[in-house]
């Protein structure tokens, strides 16, 4: 076995190498990607992909990512096992999912699925799912987890969590369940009730289903990613899939609020006017320098042109067939993230207490990019807002160092939430920690 698991790691090296030979260099910036109006280059579409995954080597003894000025960071809680979401209760615990994907095994057919999922577990992104939400609770306000507890277990590569009156929702890859809670509980032993089922199946390409609950507890919205990069499986294989659902969270009943979006993941609301907000990865294979991730914001009905079109009217010529009906309906993304960062992770700045600079806004976790070189994401940011919108002033870098000088990754952020004392917290999945942002004075 572990001559097999060697001669399988030089293949992914060799082949690798072979890629790298062959895939495409951004010609532009990130920051050229980034913002209201980001840079659109024509596509460069290639049969061989451009792969370039930072190998995940874990953080050194002793060492944690970089602060922006003002702030400082420590670990919350070490040791877990690949954490991805977050989620603080109004007693200030917070809760963790600690997960990965689900079997998935259609979609690893062929040379090029076999070859990705060699190079996802260079990257640490192929460890078997814990399948629990983690209680963690810091009793003494010191910054620092001292309690902690498994409060659900045995569940399905779960991801969104959200608690409405005495009712914890969770996301599992495959269905939203609904267990009882009371506050301070550390342990849920009831079998959670499905409330409705989610696109699931043996591709289940985008695994990651998130959920929020609107201000008043009386409807939850859930993102379902697509299941594939642009629609190459027929878009049959599509149904219910790309798009932000509304669901009852009493009777279950459900309808797409917003479509078109390939891959959506973070959710948040702006609370000014009241706006759902969500963060968007964007398809990948037409070159380092497209397609930027976004953050925008959603209104019920909006479309926002995946598979046929991107940032509005940019068609995808991959699609086939064509049609333009659906690219004039598209809505124009509200700002651009990058290409290819992962953008993940979002919440919105009520309850800081960081330094002004962040005192309306969105934070944001980019877990990293493969489809891109050189590298892009693996950083936490802030983007600035003013009367609920953003200001279009670049993002603020808010949590760096994420790759160490070799390239490698020592951690890759994910979901970010506000704690009960207005600091920063960090899902890292590969680090196995939640880190903790927080103001110096």
């Amino acid at each position: 076995m572990r001559a097999r698991r060697a001669w399988g790691w030089a293949l992914a090296t060799a082949l690798g190498l072979c890629l790298a030979a062959c895939g495409d260099t951004a010609a532009l910036t990130v920051a050229a990607g980034t913002g209201p109006s980001p840079a659109l280059p024509a596509p460069r579409p290639s049969l061989i992909p451009t792969v370039n995954i930072a190998p995940a080597v874990g953080w050194p003894a002793g060492a944690t990512p970089t602060a922006a000025a003002g702030t400082r960071v420590a670990a919350f809680a070490t040791g877990l096992d690949h954490p991805r979401w977050l989620h603080v209760l109004p007693n200030g615990d917070v809760l963790v999912a600690e997960t990965n994907a689900p079997p998935k095994p259609d979609d690893a057919r062929g040379l090029r699925g076999w070859f990705m999922g060699l190079m996802m577990r260079r990257a640490g992104a192929a460890v078997p799912s814990a399948n629990r939400i983690t209680l963690l609770r810091d009793t003494d306000g010191d910054g620092v987890t001292d309690l902690r507890s498994v409060l659900l277990a045995g569940l399905n590569s779960p991801f969104g969590m959200a608690l409405v009156g005495s009712v914890l929702y969770v996301a599992n890859t495959d269905a939203v369940l609904r267990f009882p809670y009371a506050t301070g509980d550390t342990r849920i032993t009831a079998p959670g009730v499905e409330l409705l089922a989610l696109p699931g199946g043996p591709i289940n390409h985008h695994w990651t289903k998130n959920l929020i609950a609107s201000p008043d507890g009386r409807t939850l919205y859930v993102s379902v990613g697509s299941n594939s990069n642009v629609g190459e499986r027929g878009l049959s294989a599509e149904a219910g899939r790309a798009a932000v659902w509304q669901v009852d969270p009493v009777t279950g009943a459900h309808r797409p609020f917003a479509t078109g979006l390939r891959n959506p993941n973070g959710l948040a609301w702006e609370s000014r006017s009241g706006t759902l907000w969500v963060v968007v990865n964007e398809r990948d294979d037409i070159g380092s320098d497209l397609v930027p991730d976004y953050l925008t914001s959603l209104r019920d009905g909006a479309s926002f042109g995946w598979p046929h079109s991107y940032f509005g009217a940019h068609v995808d010529h991959r699609v086939q067939p064509p049609r333009p009906d659906l690219v004039a309906q598209a809505s124009l993304p509200d700002y651009a993230l990058g290409p290819h960062t992962a953008s993940l992770g979002l919440a919105w700045s009520a309850g800081s207490r960081l330094p002004p600079v962040f005192a309306e806004g969105m934070f944001i976790g980019q877990h990293g990019s493969w489809n891109r070189r050189p590298p892009s994401g693996y950083q936490v940011v802030f983007v600035p807002f003013a009367e609920g919108r953003p200001t279009g002033a670049p993002p603020v870098e808010v949590l760096t160092g994420f790759l160490d000088a070799e390239g490698r990754a020592q951690g890759r952020p994910v979901g970010v939430a506000i704690d009960r004392q207005g600091a920063l917290l960090v899902a890292d999945d590969v680090g196995n920690t939640i880190w903790r942002v927080s103001a110096t004075r």
